[in-house]
C-alpha cells in the first residue's frame, strides 16, 4: 500500500475543537486531512473544552511557542454547591452543599476577588509534571502532592448569567491559569462549592473566534481538494501580527539568513519584530538587541 506523500504546506488553521475530543486527537485530524508533513498545536483544551485551538502547518510551528505564551480568554459555566475530584463534571463528586439565593451583587463581588494578579494552586488533575510524571497520574492513584502557587493575571473576569445553581462568565486572562482551580476558589468564596460544567476558549491572541473552523468544515473542503482547504489557512505572520513590522533590503535580508544583525534605520528600539523582505515577503522574527540592530531569531526556511 502506497503511503500519500507529506505536504510542506505552511499556515494556521483556528480549528473549533469539539467537546470530547483531546488536543493531540485534533492535531492528528486536521494534520491527515491536509497531508501536512509537520504540524503542531499551541497549548492544550481538556477534552471537556471547545473552543479555538490553533494548529500550526509547517513553518508556522515556529510560531506556536508565542501562541502558548498569549493571553487566553474563555467563556465557562460554573454548577454552584458540588465539588468534584476533577473540578469538571467528569469528575467524581467529593462534596454537595446547599446553594443559597446569590444576588448578582453578592457574585459579582466575589468574583472582583479573582481579578488581577492572583494566586493558584495548580490542580492534582493537570498535566504538570512532579520527577518526571504528570500530576494527573498520581491523583489517579489517589496520590496526591504539593504544589506551589503559582501567579496568574486576570485581566477580565464577567458575569454573564446567574440562575439557579450555575453562573455563567466570561474571562481574559495570562497564560497558565487554571480555569478548573477558579471556579473550585470561588465556590470556596461563595461558601457552596462549585466545578465547571462547560468550558468554551473564545480566543487565542491575537485570535478571536471569528476565523474559527469546524471539523465538519475542514472535512467538507477537503472532499473539494486541496486548494478548497487551504483557503481556511491563516498566514505565518497572523500569529505574531501585534508586533511592529521591519522591512528590510535584499542585503540586509541576506546577513539576517546568515545569522548576523544588521541595522535598519527607523527600527523599534526594543522588543521583538516581524521581519520582511520589502513590502510582502515575511522573511520571520527578529529581536532588537542592545546596540539598537536587529538580531534574526526565527527565520523561515527559504
Amino acid at each position: 500500500m502506497t503511503r500519500n506523500p507529506r505536504r510542506q504546506i505552511n499556515g494556521v488553521i483556528l480549528l473549533d475543537k469539539p467537546i470530547g475530543w483531546t488536543s493531540n486527537a485534533a492535531l492528528q485530524a486536521v494534520k491527515r486531512l491536509y497531508q501536512a508533513a509537520k504540524a503542531g498545536h499551541t497549548g492544550s483544551l481538556d477534552p471537556l473544552a471547545s473552543g479555538l485551538l490553533p494548529i500550526c502547518l509547517g513553518e508556522a510551528t515556529k510560531m506556536s511557542g508565542f501562541l502558548l505564551n498569549a493571553d487566553k480568554s474563555y467563556q465557562f459555566t460554573c454548577r454552584l454547591g458540588m465539588t468534584t475530584a476533577t473540578g469538571d463534571a467528569e469528575g467524581e463528586v467529593i462534596a454537595t452543599r446547599p446553594v443559597g439565593l446569590f444576588s448578582r451583587e453578592t457574585v459579582e463581588a466575589a468574583l472582583q476577588r479573582f481579578t488581577g494578579l492572583i494566586q493558584q494552586i495548580p490542580p492534582m488533575y493537570s498535566a504538570l509534571k512532579r520527577n518526571g510524571q504528570p500530576l494527573y497520574k498520581l491523583a489517579r492513584k489517589g496520590i496526591e502532592v504539593e504544589r506551589e502557587p503559582r501567579e496568574v493575571m486576570i485581566h477580565e473576569l464577567r458575569l454573564l448569567r446567574l440562575e439557579g445553581d450555575e453562573l455563567e462568565c466570561a474571562m481574559r486572562c495570562s497564560k497558565g491559569t487554571y480555569v478548573r482551580a477558579l471556579a473550585a476558589d470561588l465556590g470556596e468564596v461563595l461558601g457552596c462549592g462549585a466545578h465547571i460544567a462547560a468550558l468554551r476558549r473564545t480566543a487565542v491572541e491575537p485570535y478571536d473566534a471569528t476565523r474559527m473552523v469546524t471539523q465538519e468544515t475542514l472535512v467538507e473542503r477537503a472532499e473539494q481538494g486541496f486548494a478548497a482547504l487551504d483557503e481556511l489557512l491563516l498566514p505565518l505572520d497572523s500569529a505574531v501580527a501585534q508586533w511592529p513590522a521591519v522591512r528590510v533590503l535584499a542585503d540586509s535580508a541576506f546577513y539576517l539568513r546568515q545569522g548576523q544583525p544588521v541595522l535598519v534605520p527607523r527600527a523599534p528600539t526594543q522588543g521583538w519584530v516581524r521581519l520582511y523582505l520589502g513590502d510582502q515577503q515575511f522573511l520571520g522574527l527578529g529581536e532588537i538587541i542592545d546596540d539598537g540592530r536587529v538580531a534574526p531569531r526565527r527565520l523561515l526556511a527559504c
